[in-house]
């Protein structure tokens, strides 16, 4: 087993440390000897102490990185039970369509409060916004978190409401239909995106979608597959396109699984967001909009389409940082 060598006797400390491990009067276990054993090597006492409140800390912060992503729904229900309360009150009718700005200004100044404290929201290029209508296109993060934070700045800055087109699931979560009727959601059908612009307001599209939210990594890869539906609107309605994107949407909120390439099919094959989420870090977000491109009645789809996926890379000298790692198809 061990080795000895002439002359060599073992130190009194290593002696003791040896008798009170193997010690049959003593019941302990690996862990607790060895626990001992960095005491005497450390000289720091109450060690186990020490390494508990470590482990402690370790798990607290483990478990807030999965349950700040619930601070933001929590915050988004909160906003549905007050526009419930409201309704019930004013006896309003059911599509809201006579909503007050007065009650929507209060929404939005409570979400730009939260923007503005947790992430230090800002945008940058609003003035390239037309007064008139226009078609945004933008990368879609984990969550919709930034797009609910660009239609409320635009809303308290240029007085517009700022239609979304969302996936269809978002309408099935409990209390979504009252909230989603203030902040202009939609399932986004052609018809209803040309109507939208026709009437001469502001359409957000992200084509990458759900699968992008999923699936995009860490180099803020854009997933649009042969998307060419939301060029296909803006020529039809005459309207400019304007790319957006928000800086560091990535490292504010992950999704587990998302790089694991066996669990794209799960996704496929029932469309729905099944993967967990973490994070919500409290890092400064910054939305910014690229150079319009303008109504060309001699340009196809797909052409289009092709367009705006190279024109994020116009925004690259704007932004220092992620939006430079952003990959386009090819």
């Amino acid at each position: 087993m061990g080795r000895s060598f002439p002359g060599w006797t073992e130190p009194e400390n290593m002696i003791i440390q040896k008798e009170f491990c193997d010690a049959e009067q003593i019941s302990t276990s690996y862990l607790g000897c060895l626990l001992y054993l960095l005491e005497e090597w450390t000289g720091l006492e109450r060690l186990e102490e020490y390494l508990n409140y470590l482990i402690t800390c370790l798990l607290v912060l483990l478990l807030m990185g999965f349950l700040l992503p619930l601070v933001i729904f929590l915050f988004f229900f909160i906003s549905a039970i007050f526009v419930y309360i409201y309704k019930r009150k004013t006896n309003l009718n059911e599509d809201l369509n006579d909503f007050p700005n007065s009650v929507r200004q209060l929404l939005a100044t409570a979400w730009y409060v939260h923007a503005r404290i947790w992430n230090g929201y800002q945008v940058h290029g609003l003035e390239k916004l037309p007064d008139g209508p226009a078609l945004i296109i933008h990368y879609h993060g984990a969550t919709f978190l930034d797009i609910l934070y660009l239609s409320v700045i635009i809303f308290i800055r240029k007085k517009k409401l700022l239609h979304i087109v969302a996936d269809h699931f978002i309408f099935s979560i409990p209390g979504m239909k009252l909230v989603s009727d203030i902040l202009q959601f939609m399932p986004g059908s052609q018809e209803e995106c040309r109507k939208v612009l026709e009437d001469g307001e502001l359409l957000i599209i992200s084509p990458g979608g759900v699968r992008e939210a999923l699936f995009s990594d860490e180099n803020y890869t854009i997933i649009w597959r042969n998307r060419k539906g939301f060029a296909q609107v803006a020529i039809d309605a005459k309207v400019p396109i304007i790319p957006t994107f928000t800086q560091n949407i990535r490292e504010n909120i992950r999704i587990i699984g998302g790089q694991i390439k066996l669990l794209r099919p799960i996704y496929e094959y029932l469309r729905l967001p099944i993967f967990p989420l973490y994070g919500n870090f409290p890092v400064k977000l910054q939305a910014y909009f690229g150079d319009p491109i303008p109504y060309d009645p001699n340009i196809t789809a797909e052409e289009l389409a092709k367009k705006v996926r190279f024109s994020f890379q116009s925004i690259n000298r704007l932004i220092p940082t992620h939006w430079a790692k952003i990959k386009t198809p090819g």
